[in-house]
């Protein structure tokens, strides 16, 4: 008898190090992240050809650097067109979370984004962290957030985790079974 194929042991995954969407206009993304947000140009390509596919489809690509090196990147695909929002997602699921460091900083945040025009909807009590929410010019949704808790208190929270995840695998489950079929 064969013994299972083994897969090789994870490895530790350290961070993010960027995160790419689309972008209308890669100047307009810029302003936005770089002269509002503050979060410096770091890095662009300009290739006419996608490396990992080889297809044709000239376009730049811009990263913005956050203080933990990790990066916002975005495409311009040279067409002026947003990624189009998925129909079966509401607006608010998804989303980026950016860390602040302080209430304060994050009070000062709104203010500016404000003082820029910017709509944004907050400070929301997560109790464990509060946060604002508001949309660049892509229509990506971002959130600033600022921890409340300590790490003695999120190791607490962790308390459960799984059977509370089971749990709601199991509401879920109820519901759909009760949902009538489609047709």
């Amino acid at each position: 008898m064969n013994a299972p194929n083994a897969s090789p042991a994870a490895v530790s995954i350290n961070g993010l190090h960027h995160f790419a969407w689309r972008c209308r206009d890669a100047e307009e993304t810029r302003h936005f992240y770089e002269d509002i947000l503050g979060l410096p140009l770091f890095h662009y390509i300009r290739a006419d050809h996608v490396p990992s596919t080889g297809e044709y489809c000239p376009y730049v690509h811009i990263f913005f650097r956050m203080t933990d090196g990790s990066c916002l990147a975005f495409f311009d695909l040279g067409d002026n067109q947003l990624a189009a929002p998925s129909p079966n997602t509401p607006a608010w699921v998804n989303h980026i979370a950016l860390r602040v460091d302080s209430i304060a900083q994050l009070l000062q945040m709104k203010d500016r984004l404000e003082a820029h025009g910017i709509e944004v909807l907050g400070v929301t009590d997560h109790r464990v962290f509060n946060s604002i929410y508001f949309f660049d010019p892509n229509g990506i949704r971002l959130e600033l957030c600022a921890q409340l808790a300590d790490d003695a208190q999120m190791r607490a929270e962790q308390t459960g985790i799984q059977q509370k995840l089971d749990l709601w695998s199991q509401e879920k489950a109820v519901r759909l079974a009760a949902q009538p079929l489609p047709g």
